[in-house]
């Protein structure tokens, strides 16, 4: 039995659980609802939370804990001369161990030891499976017990359940609140790190931009360069691109498709439309590399222009192709919700169509606006696989949309690609531009809400 069907078997014992809790409320009262104090379902749902709930918490607390577990019972076991080892051989032998208990390669031939402690971790994990499979049912079959037997018609079910499901709430959005934490605080602890090894104002303000450092002196490259100007001015360049393509073509089409369009046209077209943010980024990427960029460098040809064949402007103009739905979806979904009393106001005092979607519609819908061209932005920022195929990994600083740059996103795959040294300034380089990423766009994220608060406050 493995986990997913042991969590399969603890929630078939809890709708069994919400069967017999709604059955025996209805039984106190003969069928007779109106002597419950709460509804059926209540009932039901109270038996149906402490089946299952303890005992998923046990099986989710488990399964987060049980590899740290077992590993450090797997390391204590070892022998002394092979537990005194340097942390990083220690990982090493220890991937080794879990790969062969997992039946993976292993990057070496194993010896006697990492056998016997393949052996011995999966013998540990095969107890502690049984140990969680037992205490679980002990808790599913408990719970049940006790919920089952507190089940009578004047038991207050709702405001149990309720409060239960409040405080499911409440852990649910304390999780995500903490998991954002985690990772800005992830990016924060190894981005020190790397500025202990590089300057801040270095990578700030320089102007180039090469983190392939050897791993001994006297190799060539022994001392990279780390100015991420370029890397940022890439990623601006491709931005305003794409936004230039998506933010014109995606706001027209949602104004005619709401204004303009019947609605069978509507009907046809939207879907279509909305098919863009389906197709897959390589797709684009294909697209940008063999049809976009080849077209770009002949039509540049044609007119004198040098147009790289990895370039900025083919790569952009895709990616804006691909975010048109995000601003044409969601800006449409917002003009259709401006109240039609402010059509038919506008319409009354003599305005016409046009004039009443410039001076009315437009202005009630632009908070909206402004979110759906904030979430095009951001998917923009974030993209990787079109920059890769179509723009290039050349981190030049340049404001020639018709040369080769490169991206964030795209030169944190790259360091991050392959065996990492996570003690190196090249690895650590990636959190320091993941996190400067991370302070762009939220200040992004800010002033958009300062522009929506404005102008809600004008039309609401």
């Amino acid at each position: 039995m493995n986990s997913l069907l042991f969590v399969a078997v603890l929630l078939l014992l809890s709708a069994m659980g919400y069967h017999f809790g709604r059955k025996r409320a209805l039984a106190g009262t003969g069928g007779d609802i109106r002597g419950l104090h709460s509804l059926p379902s209540y009932y039901g749902a109270y038996v149906a939370l402490w089946c299952g709930l303890p005992a998923l918490l046990l099986v989710g607390l488990w399964l987060g804990l049980q590899n740290g577990i077992v590993e450090s019972l797997v390391v204590s076991s070892l022998p002394a001369d092979i537990r005194a080892l340097p942390a990083g051989e220690l990982s090493l032998l220890l991937h080794d161990i879990r790969a062969m208990a997992l039946g993976d390669i292993t990057s070496s031939e194993p010896g006697p030891t990492v056998i016997a402690a393949a052996d011995q971790y999966n013998t540990l994990r095969t107890i502690g499976f049984a140990m969680m499979v037992v205490l679980g049912l002990v808790l599913c079959i408990g719970g049940l017990t006790y919920s089952w037997r507190s089940v009578t018609p004047v038991f207050r079910a709702r405001p149990r359940v309720e409060r239960i499901v409040h405080w499911i709430l409440i852990v649910a959005s304390a999780l995500a609140i903490l998991t954002t934490i985690g990772i800005v605080l992830s990016l924060l602890f190894e981005s020190i790190r790397f500025f202990s090894h590089v300057s801040p104002i270095e990578f700030l303000f320089g102007l180039e931009w090469s983190p392939q450092t050897a791993l001994r002196a006297d190799q060539v490259g022994s001392t990279g360069a780390f100015g991420a100007i370029p890397v940022f001015a890439g990623t601006l360049l491709i931005t305003i691109i794409a936004m230039l393509v998506a933010v014109p073509i995606g706001l027209f089409s949602a104004i005619y498709m709401a204004e303009y369009a019947s609605p069978r046209f509507r009907a046809w077209v939207k879907p279509i439309l909305e098919i863009l943010a389906g197709i897959p980024t390589v797709v684009y990427g294909f697209f940008a590399a063999l049809t976009i960029a080849p077209f770009f460098r002949g039509f540049g040809e044609g007119i004198g222009l040098d147009v790289a064949s990895e370039s900025a402007l083919a790569a952009g103009v895709v990616m804006g192709i691909m975010i048109i739905p995000f601003v044409s979806s969601l800006s449409d979904d917002v003009i259709n919700a401006v109240p039609q009393s402010l059509r038919d106001g506008s319409f009354a005092m003599g305005a016409t169509h046009s004039e009443t979607i410039r001076q009315v519609i437009i202005p009630a819908a632009l908070p909206g606006i402004v979110g759906s061209v904030l979430l095009a932005t951001s998917r923009a920022i974030g993209e990787t696989m079109i920059v890769v195929m179509a723009a290039g990994l050349a981190a030049n600083l340049t404001a020639n949309p018709l040369e080769a740059v490169t991206t964030v996103t795209v030169q944190i795959v790259t360091l991050l690609t392959g065996d990492q040294e996570f003690d190196s300034a090249k690895t650590l380089a990636a959190f320091a531009l993941g996190l400067v990423l991370f302070i762009i766009t939220l200040c992004l994220n800010i002033i958009a809400l300062r522009v929506v608060r404005k102008y809600r406050e004008k039309y609401d």
